[in-house]
């Protein structure tokens, strides 16, 4: 191993001059990437629709194609599933990646390109682990083992035509051979759907490897870290793995998580990377030891636009390229990829830290958010404040959700609260006044909505037994590294489902 971990830190240490000249120069690159999108998508079906062979900037691409969503490319896309080439892209498309629903679809199915795989998702892992070495010269990342946390990777043969799973699933199937050679489980055990089984045979196999660094989404990898503790009979993952250095992480805000971490892996060298990347791309990486923000990647075959945070709900909104974005201000995401998503609306939102290098931080989704009265609190905002209350109170947060109690007769508005907690407060009703504090403190439209208690009063709590959070996502059919915990919602539904769940236990 001691020669393939040479190999390896000189392979992917050559990658640091193209990331240092690409975010160096972002505006040409991205321009270099729309006149390349634009040539392959002339002689599609879409590109004949909206005239790309007259498209010469980007503003004649704006004009002629409206921002869509996934409904709008719903149709292409399963005309491509049932065997159609040349419709989204110019090469076959054979994959799709299955992702969690949008507002009319259980789920979704994002194109997956040779082009996609090779030039954004594998290029992305490669210069996230170059830029790591960068910074960990003395590391010995590949003295050992890459453990995976995949979802639901179950590969399903739709047709003669197309294959689908997760985007871990389509990956994993083709992968290049130095990646199966550094990763484990083996790819029997990574694509077992029942995730509650794939969890057992996970530890069982990796229990007495040499892992070295992780990949995965926190909740479930932290589910994997309490079953080798049981087998193990420890509390402290460093006493299974000493050589371990790195966990990778993504999908979610680690901020509420870290606590949980430092307790579950203590002993000094641990280091975290946060990672942008979905079913549609690989976006942006942490590039900066200990930075709280990640770098925006120009050259991964994407076309990036931005639509200010008060255009967010027009039909066809104003959007921004990276040279007229402003720091601090939030944005939503529209893509056009090489795999076939054109002027695609993401669904998140983003707030760029810095420019020229162009640094970003996940400041929500779309469509996750509370704005019953008009505080527009964003999930940016409950993670910060849900940690301040934490540190406060000494807490520890596992899961949480909330949304909004809408006012009847006289009554007035509020927040309502599920926490499960890996160490609750010993006192709950500090812990909420510190919760509310800092959501002020961070949001002044809540805080004006709070004022006096005129629009809305104190949030309420409930504090959910523990497994309350898997119970629920258990009986979704939602276990697996591509479900997330919604964490608010301006609806009731999931607050009233995981309620009953709460309940029931």
């Amino acid at each position: 191993m001691n020669l393939l971990h040479s190999v390896a830190k000189w392979y992917f240490t050559r990658a640091l001059s193209r990331i240092e000249h690409v975010t160096s120069h972002p505006i040409e690159t991205q321009e270099a990437m729309f006149r390349y999108l634009i040539f392959q998508g002339k002689g599609t079906e879409i590109g004949k629709t909206y005239n790309f062979d007259k498209v010469a900037t980007i503003d004649d691409f704006k004009q002629r194609m409206p921002v869509q969503d996934y409904d709008s490319l719903k149709p292409y896309i399963e005309r491509v599933m049932k065997g159609e080439q040349n419709l989204l892209w110019s090469s076959p498309i054979s994959w799709f990646a299955k992702s969690s629903g949008t507002t009319s679809d259980k789920s979704k199915f994002i194109p997956v390109s040779k082009e996609a795989l090779d030039d954004c998702h594998y290029q992305g892992g490669r210069d996230l682990l170059a830029t790591y070495l960068k910074h960990h010269p003395e590391s010995k990342l590949f003295s050992g083992k890459a453990l995976v946390m995949g979802g639901s990777n179950q590969v399903n043969q739709l047709n003669e035509h197309t294959k689908y799973g997760d985007v871990s699933a389509v990956m994993m199937q083709n992968m290049p051979l130095f990646g199966q050679m550094v990763k484990t489980p083996k790819l029997s055990i990574a694509l077992m759907s029942e995730w509650e089984e794939k969890i057992e045979k996970m530890a069982e196999h990796t229990v007495n490897q040499n892992v070295t660094h992780i990949a995965g989404v926190p909740t479930w990898t932290i589910v994997l870290i309490r079953r080798l503790f049981e087998m193990k009979g420890t509390d402290n993952l460093r006493d299974i793995w000493p050589n371990l250095e790195l966990y990778i992480h993504g999908g979610v805000s680690f901020r509420p998580y870290r606590e949980q971490f430092k307790q579950l892996i203590r002993g000094e060298g641990m280091n975290y990377v946060e990672t942008y990347n979905a079913s549609e791309g690989f976006f942006a990486f942490q590039d900066r030891p200990d930075a709280d923000d990640m770098l925006l990647m120009s050259d991964y075959g994407i076309f990036y636009e931005f639509i200010p945070s008060e255009e967010m709900e027009e039909i066809n909104p104003r959007t921004l390229t990276w040279g007229e974005v402003e720091v601090g201000k939030n944005y939503a995401v529209v893509i056009t990829t090489n795999c076939g998503l054109w002027r695609y609306k993401l669904g998140d939102t983003i707030r760029f830290t810095t420019l020229f290098p162009h640094r970003i931080q996940i400041s929500g989704r779309v469509k996750h958010f509370i704005n019953a009265f008009g505080e527009e609190v964003i999930v940016d905002n409950s993670d910060e404040a849900i940690g301040s209350a934490c540190k406060a109170t000494g807490a520890v947060m596992k899961e949480y959700t909330a949304c909004p109690v809408y006012m009847e007769g006289t009554g007035k508005g509020g927040h309502e609260w599920i926490i499960e907690f890996e160490q609750a407060p010993a006192d709950i009703e500090l812990f909420t006044k510190e919760l509310d504090s800092s959501l002020q403190g961070l949001n002044s439209d809540y805080e004006a909505k709070r004022h006096k208690d005129m629009a809305l009063v104190l949030p309420k709590i409930h504090v959910a037994p523990n497994g309350t959070f898997y119970e629920w996502m258990r009986r979704q059919g939602k276990l697996g590294g591509q479900h997330k915990v919604p964490r608010l919602s301006n609806e009731r539904k999931y607050l009233e489902e995981i309620l009953s769940t709460m309940n029931s236990l």
